[in-house]
């Protein structure tokens, strides 16, 4: 029978290999924690051509990595095994990635809240044999004290303090996204009066909305001056005979200037019958 005071130690893990050639890493949060989840790892292979980033020999591919951890986490983890080079964090597997460091800090939306996947580059293909094997080893500890992960009201601190943007940080992102979004587009630009008028290799010549007399540049202006124009036209077309009285009116007013034009002929025939009298002296 055990005390109330009594203390169990947290029980010794075998890291096991599991189905598809996954290595289960056990770790358990802090030193306290009873409970201990798996790390599912193996070697990074594809069958796409060989990306720089992640050479085959020396990169693990990380699976079933909580949402609270951190790219700081992970490298210190698999630090263990050998050193480490780099580490992507994502929330699907894939070959194109951003990192935390790469992220906007203003413009990449909430982190998702879901277990994610990571990509761990050794600097050493012995690292990454070490991390596969499946000897005995106790649980990895993810929020040592050292080392500790926010939680709790901690954590909701620390996301207010990063939601509370500096103005200056935020007009340097902008400027140096518009820089590279104007280089981008020179670019292109150039490409593209490059190719005009150029056949590719079928004989086809790319046509372009330029031609030889392109079109005026939108400015504030001009848009102006296009909705007021708009809006003189829709005002002369709005509720022109539209109501039965409005019909009446119209041919009522039709028939007036047919009968005054009538008369006016009439007149004006009279008057060259008058003109034209035989006068023989």
């Amino acid at each position: 029978r055990l005390s109330g005071t009594s203390k169990m130690a947290p029980p010794r893990v075998v890291a096991a290999t599991v189905g598809r050639g996954f290595t289960a890493i056990p770790v358990r949060f802090s030193v306290r924690s009873r409970a201990s989840r798996h790390l599912f790892v193996k070697p990074h292979r594809v069958r796409e051509a060989a990306d720089r980033r992640r050479p085959q020999d020396r990169t693990l591919f990380v699976l079933n990595l909580p949402p609270y951890i951190t790219q700081e986490c992970v490298h210190r983890l698999f630090s263990q095994c050998g050193p480490v080079t780099s580490v992507e964090l994502q929330e699907k597997p894939g070959t194109v990635s951003i990192s935390e460091k790469q992220k906007s800090k203003f413009f990449s939306g909430p982190p998702a809240q879901s277990f994610r996947v990571a990509y761990v580059v050794f600097k050493k293909p012995a690292g990454m044999k070490a991390a596969v094997s499946s000897k005995c080893r106790e649980p990895w500890v993810l929020s040592p004290r050292d080392h500790p992960i926010r939680t709790g009201l901690q954590k909701w601190i620390q996301g207010y303090c990063c939601s509370i943007v500096n103005p200056s940080e935020l007009q340097t992102e902008v400027d140096q996204f518009m820089k590279e979004h104007d280089e981008k587009a020179a670019e292109l630009e150039a490409q593209a009066a490059s190719e005009d008028g150029v056949p590719d290799e079928d004989g086809w010549v790319k046509v372009t909305r330029k031609g030889r007399r392109p079109g005026i540049p939108r400015t504030e202006t001009g848009n102006l001056r296009l909705i007021q124009r708009e809006k003189r036209k829709r005002a002369r077309k709005e509720l022109l005979n539209f109501y039965s009285w409005q019909h009446r009116e119209t041919k009522r007013e039709h028939i007036a200037q047919l009968r005054k034009k009538f008369e006016e002929d009439k007149q004006r025939v009279a008057l060259l019958r008058a003109e034209r009298k035989f006068k023989p002296y």
